[in-house]
């Protein structure tokens, strides 16, 4: 008994070697009890055979050193357990930094976002990401066909001993990316034994099950373990949730269904016999006059696609000497989707030349809205597979006087393939058109039309397909200059060469017909020059009173792309004690994030896009511009430059002596991001009255002005750009605009994170206690540089996120609730002028089984326990600010031979 009421603060006396700061989810590595940290004692050895002083820990280069003025959030083994997540996305999911906080997060499989990107602060992505994704202080290769952002759900949950998640700008450590902030997941490095654990999940209409099986050797000077993991969970449909919906009337909405449906819609065109006949529309399959046929698009689309993974992760680690480490990594992982979405429309013109046409009227011609529902299934449905795999070799060489020098490989690479499945528009019209039986298309009944032509329609897919590598080699010195008065003066200096590429192809037509398809292969490197100093002026605990402990750190690191130039970003931070238990922090620095491969140079979606008609029309001009075509430039940009952001934080930690168990913390932060990566406003009338984006569009362009814009641009819906200019007077194209990413916005925002944790042991074990989220002050932003600025928190953007925890442990028994909070927020719209917070209870329970089965425990997991759906927002899915699967229960059992 005395050894479980002493493990909560065992527990998080072991975890203050590496962090500084206060958890999101401080309080949960506590609730296992004993057996939770008896399991991590057993099972893993954070500070590794060499011990705390040679971990290298988060936004830093110097081992064992927390970063000196910066808050780091962490989450350890136990927390990871009790969040019942099944893979990375859902544990960084649980933490209110992170952008997509209580969402369920889910790669999309799409061409441009198949990934979930974790986005602290919320800024804004591209291609790349504002926030760097590491393993083990390492970047890892990246996927997708039009991004080169690394999918974290490849790490699967049973091999991370922590994350480190640093939420300030990290660039002078780390390089590109790191604007919003950094997270490393840092992975176990020594296992002894086989370790199992399951676990099976149930919602309405929906089930989930993962495991993992580890097994390892450690025989004192090294150890090697492999680790194997299998995740598989079921889709849900819109039909599945009555939160999902495109009629919002009921709710006082506006109802967003659609007409493309089966049965569709006819509407006789009689105005083509008099202007004063009026158009009648019809209801099919039944001809009824007057009525329309609706339904909607939500229904067969996924809302949580099908999902399978399979992860094989290996660590290595082995003391060739008394002074020579070697450390290795390597994984494996395929992660296959399946995604449906709802059935394609079809909208055209059939003509009495039709064989099937079927007169209403003397009209000679009608329009259709139908959808291939009744012959292609309720859901289009696209598949998607992700590969990667990755090893990192290391050398820990000591050199003599406290100095170590660190060289260290990474290689990666990732296959990455998309099928959306599509209907060939082409082919459907030119069947609408037929004149035979056996060419035409029946519009009525589109189940009575020739199989060929339904072949015909249906045999088309956007096909992408992407292979990214990425290899870096990397030396880094540290150790001590000199001893002063408050300690040794601490130094790193570091040099790295990064190589990375990316091979697409893109092919929009009939299934594996490639003959027009898009190919890339383009490659960047990048050399790099580093160091870091930390000047401790007075030791902890050393000084008078009011000036127990200060040190000062500083960073600076030069970054030279082949293809983008040159950038050097500092940091400065300082660590001040006024007394032992209080600690006030502070840094600036700048970051930036370099414009991805897919951002710049690789081809495979740049185009000139051709609409035969102009939607985008300017205020004020005649609606019969409408008729006249449209030129779009789209795709990467190659004159893009890098993202850039200024950001400081300045806070406190607090570990009271005073009151055993508690801690807390806070820290204001600032960021002022620039040169962000976006689109023109091409769908919004801003294009046109905002004069800060004159430069992206030309009325009227001339042929020359067309041909000098479109250069060697592929051209997609027209045979040429000749052929839009017919030589009469208004029938050119209306507009051209660059629809290209460009550099274009600003984001200033600032904001409290705050943590409060306690625990306490008891006669019967132990309880605690948290609190943990974040607050922002002042968001705003510029759609484009020196244009009108947008305050995000009247408009859009929630303030309040956090996480309040409440638990306990008595004997073998774990319990533990938690209540997430996502904050409401005004919008600017028609029909409702706020969006809801979304508020979920979370249920852990766990039981250890050592009276019957050592090292076995028994686990249970109530999400959402109330049920709750995410608050109303009428759009055309009928909510938004959170996801959920509803109420979900899941059973799991872990053990260790």
């Amino acid at each position: 008994m005395k050894a479980m009421m002493a493990a909560g603060p065992v527990f998080l006396a072991r975890r203050e070697t590496w962090r500084r700061g206060v958890s999101a989810l401080a309080c949960a590595g506590a609730l296992l009890g004993a057996s939770g940290a008896r399991a991590q004692e057993a099972d893993s050895d954070p500070a590794g055979a060499a011990g705390d002083a040679d971990i290298v820990v988060t936004g830093t280069l110097l081992r064992g050193a927390a970063p000196t003025g910066t808050n780091v959030v962490g989450v350890s083994r136990d927390d990871v357990t009790v969040s019942g997540a099944a893979n990375a996305n859902e544990l960084l999911a649980a933490i209110p930094q992170v952008g997509n906080f209580m969402t369920q997060p889910v790669g999309t499989g799409q061409f441009g976002a198949p990934t979930v990107r974790p986005n602290i602060r919320n800024l804004g992505s591209s291609g790349g990401a504002t926030t760097l994704v590491l393993m083990n202080g390492h970047r890892l290769v990246g996927a997708g066909i039009l991004q080169t952002t690394v999918d974290p759900s490849i790490i699967p949950p049973d091999v991370i001993e922590r994350v480190e998640i640093v939420p300030d700008g990290g660039s002078a450590i780390y390089g590109s990316d790191a604007i919003g902030g950094v997270i490393n997941f840092i992975t176990r490095k020594r296992f002894d034994g086989i370790g199992a654990n399951a676990r099976y999940g149930f919602a309405d209409n929906y089930q989930s099950f993962d495991g993992n099986v580890t097994a390892g050797k450690d025989w004192g000077s090294g150890s090697l373990f492999v680790s194997y993991a299998y995740a598989w969970h079921d889709n849900i449909q819109g039909i599945d949730r009555d939160y999902s919906t495109a009629d919002n009337s009921a709710r006082g909405g506006t109802d967003f269904r659609q007409t493309t449906c089966a049965p569709g819609n006819v509407t006789d065109l009689q105005s083509l016999l008099s202007p004063l006949l009026p158009n009648i529309n019809y209801a099919l399959p039944g001809f009824t006059p007057g009525v329309v046929n609706k339904c909607d698009q939500t229904d067969f689309a996924d809302i949580y696609p099908r999902e399978t993974r399979h992860s094989v992760f290996a660590g290595l680690n082995q003391q060739l000497s008394d002074d020579i480490e070697f450390n290795m990594t390597a994984y494996w992982s395929r992660r296959d989707t399946q995604i449906r979405q709802a059935q394609a429309g079809f909208t055209g013109t059939i003509t009495a030349l039709n064989p099937y046409f079927r007169p209403l009227s003397f009209s000679p011609a009608q329009n259709i809205a139908i959808s291939f529902a009744d012959v292609f299934g309720d859901s289009l449905i696209s598949n998607q597979r992700f590969d990667s795999w990755g090893v990192t070799p290391s050398f820990a060489i000591k050199l003599g006087g406290g100095w170590q020098l660190r060289a260290e490989g990474n290689y990666g690479r990732s296959y990455n393939l998309v099928r959306e499945g599509a209907i060939n528009a082409s082919a459907a019209t030119l069947a609408l058109a037929g004149t035979t039986l056996a060419t035409a298309l029946n519009p009525y009944n589109p189940s009575a039309s020739n199989p060929a032509v339904l072949a015909a329609i249906r045999d088309f897919e956007n096909y992408g397909e992407a292979k990214q590598q990425l290899a870096e080699a990397r030396l880094v010195l540290d150790g001590s200059l000199v001893t002063i008065a408050g300690g040794d003066v601490r130094v790193a200096i570091g040099a790295e060469y990064h190589y990375e590429d990316l091979a697409s192809r893109i092919s929009l037509d009939r299934r594996n017909v490639f003959t027009n398809a898009i190919n890339s292969k383009v490659s960047r490197n990048v050399k790099s020059v580093y160091g870091e100093l930390l000047v401790p002026i007075i030791g902890e605990g050393n000084g008078s009173p009011g000036l127990r402990g200060l040190q000062f750190s500083g960073s600076i690191r030069l970054d030279d792309y082949n293809d983008v130039g040159s950038t050097t970003n500092p940091k400065i931070g300082f660590n001040y004690k006024p007394f032992n238990d209080l600690t006030i922090r502070g840094n600036w620095g700048t970051s930036f994030h370099a414009p991805s491969l897919a951002d710049t140079t690789s081809t495979a979606d740049a185009r000139a896009q051709i609409l035969l008609n102009s939607p985008f029309i300017r205020p004020g001009d005649s609606l019969l511009n409408f008729l006249r075509p449209t030129i779009v430039l789209a795709g990467g940009n190659p004159n893009l430059k890098p993202e850039r952001a200024d950001t400081w934080s300045l806070g406190f930690d607090w570990k009271p002596d005073a009151v055993p168990g508690l801690r807390a913390s806070a820290t204001y932060w600032n960021v002022k991001f620039k040169d962000a990566i976006g689109l023109a406003p091409f769908l919004s009338p801003t294009l046109y009255t905002d004069q800060n984006f004159a430069s992206f569009y030309i009325l009227n362009p001339t042929l020359a002005q067309a041909q000098a814009a479109v250069g060697n641009l592929l051209l997609n819906g027209a045979p040429s750009l000749a052929s839009l200019y017919p030589g009469l007077p208004g029938a050119g194209p209306y507009v051209l605009i660059d629809a290209r990413r460009n550099n274009l916005g600003r984001v200033n925002s600032d904001g409290l994170d705050f943590d409060v944790a306690y625990v306490r042991p008891t006669g019967f074990g132990s309880i605690n206690a948290s609190f943990a989220g974040t607050y922002t002050l002042n968001r705003e932003t510029q759609a484009i540089a020196g244009g009108a600025t947008t305050d995000n928190l009247k408009n859009g953007t929630g303030r309040f996120f956090f996480v309040a925890g409440l638990g306990g442990t008595v004997g073998d028994f774990t319990a533990h609730a938690s209540l997430n909070h996502r904050g409401g927020f005004p919008i600017v719209a028609t029909t409702q002028d706020h969006i809801s917070s979304f508020n979920t209870v979370d249920l852990f329970f766990s039981y250890d089984l050592k009276a019957l089965l050592p090292d076995t425990s028994l686990t249970v997991n109530i999400d959402n326990v109330f049920d709750q759906d995410p608050p109303f927002f009428d759009s055309q899915t009928g909510y938004t600010n959170g996801g959920t699967l509803g109420r979900m229960i899941s059973f799991g059992i872990r053990t260790k031979f």
